[in-house]
């Protein structure tokens, strides 16, 4: 994990919690004088609305990630997203092009990118509010095409859709009594990179993504929410 936390009880509580679960956390690192970042969360008929206070997020600079391209550079795969500055996201997109890593673009909050980072990203997750901004002049369908096995529109209870290069394809996913839906696309995101990154052909990541996305939904909280990796090896078993 490579962040910025506050010098407060949060930032505190985030460095343990990481370490707790087997996260490395080197470079997550406190920044005097400012609050960790937060998002508060609204949950209204099974779906949810978040707004997002950035606070120490914004010090993610490139700067402040140089001292990680080593980790970078031998990643198996990169997940990046948007709640930090829009150079960070560039740079990053830039050194793993540069390096041949996998990056995975989680799109949200939703901002305009330039189509450097498009090009740049190996994959693009959006869910269907996230892909109508960033891709507002074109059809769903044609953006799709234009970007086969990198764009994947998450569409929630109904799963992923994607161009496979032949044709347009909704992997469902699995039907679940959902209780918050708060860290689904997070979940989806993890599950799929590791899937990726592990060799997986995609129809077989897809379906292991959406299976722990599903399981995610299932009790409240974002982290909270989140499946092991045994949980959802036990549906394929």
């Amino acid at each position: 994990m490579i962040g910025c936390v506050g010098d407060d009880a949060y930032g505190e509580t985030i460095i343990r919690n990481l370490k707790k679960n087997r996260v490395r956390a080197d470079y997550v690192e406190p920044v005097t004088g400012v609050k960790s970042g937060t998002a508060h969360i609204t949950l209204t008929e099974g779906d949810n609305s978040i707004i997002v206070v950035k606070g120490a997020n914004d010090y993610v600079t490139p700067v402040y990630v140089q001292k990680a391209l080593e980790v970078i550079i031998h990643s198996d795969i990169v997940i990046i997203q948007q709640e930090i500055p829009v150079e960070t996201v560039e740079y990053v997109s830039e050194v793993c092009e540069g390096n041949g890593v996998p990056l995975l673009l989680n799109p949200g909050p939703a901002r305009p990118l330039t189509q450097e980072v498009v090009e740049k990203s190996t994959y693009l997750t959006p869910n269907e509010h996230e892909a109508t901004l960033l891709f507002e002049s074109a059809s769903q369908s044609d953006i799709l095409r234009k970007y086969p096995n990198k764009l994947f529109i998450t569409e929630g209870e109904k799963g992923v859709r994607n161009f496979n290069g032949t044709e347009e394809v909704l992997v469902p996913s699995f039907p679940v009594q959902a209780v918050d839906t708060t860290g689904a696309g997070d979940t989806f995101n993890a599950a799929f990179s590791v899937a990726v990154a592990e060799g997986k052909e995609f129809s077989q990541a897809l379906r292991f993504a959406n299976r722990a996305a599903s399981l995610s939904v299932t009790k409240f909280g974002a982290q909270g929410g989140m499946p092991t990796r045994q949980e959802v090896e036990a549906y394929f078993v």
